[in-house]
C-alpha cells in the first residue's frame, strides 16, 4: 500500500491559524462581556461559540479520516455535519432576534466564523505534524 507524503505545515501557517483563533475567540467573549444583553443571552452566544467550535473540529477530522481510508461512520459523519450546521443556525437565528445593533451582530458573525475557520486550520495543522513527524521516524529506522 503506498502512503501519501504528508509535509508538514509552515511555522508562519502555525503561528496564523493560533493567532486567528485565539483573536476570534478573544473577541467573541470580549464583545459578551461588554455587551448590554442578559446573562442568559451570554451564556446563549458562548454555549454556541464552544458548541460550533467542537462541531467543525469533529467534521473536519471525519472528513480527513475518510480522505486518508480510516473509517468513520455515516452516523458520526452526518451529526459532525448536522451539528455544524446547527451551530451556525442557531447563531443567526440569535442575532438576527438579538436587540443589538447591526455592527454588533456583524462583529459576532465575523468572530465566530473566525474562530470556526481558525479552529479547523489549527486541528489540520496538528494532524499534519503528527503525521509529518510519524513518517520522519519511519525513514529513520530505515
Amino acid at each position: 500500500m503506498e502512503q501519501k507524503q504528508t509535509l508538514a505545515p509552515s511555522p508562519a501557517f502555525i503561528a496564523a491559524s493560533w493567532t486567528s483563533l485565539i483573536i476570534g475567540i478573544t473577541a467573541f467573549i470580549i464583545g459578551l462581556w461588554n455587551a448590554d444583553i442578559q446573562l442568559n443571552e451570554k451564556g446563549y452566544y458562548f454555549t454556541v461559540l464552544l458548541f460550533g467550535l467542537f462541531a467543525a473540529i469533529s467534521v473536519q477530522k471525519a472528513v480527513r479520516d475518510q480522505l486518508e481510508g480510516i473509517p468513520v461512520t455515516n452516523l458520526y459523519y452526518g451529526i459532525a455535519w448536522f451539528a455544524t450546521i446547527t451551530s451556525i443556525i442557531l447563531l443567526v437565528v440569535g442575532l438576527w432576534n438579538a436587540e443589538l445593533e447591526r455592527s454588533e451582530k456583524g462583529f459576532y458573525a465575523m468572530a465566530f466564523t473566525l474562530s470556526l475557520f481558525a479552529a479547523i486550520a489549527v486541528q489540520k495543522n496538528t494532524r499534519d505534524s503528527k503525521a509529518s513527524e510519524s513518517i520522519h521516524k519511519e525513514e529513520h529506522q530505515q
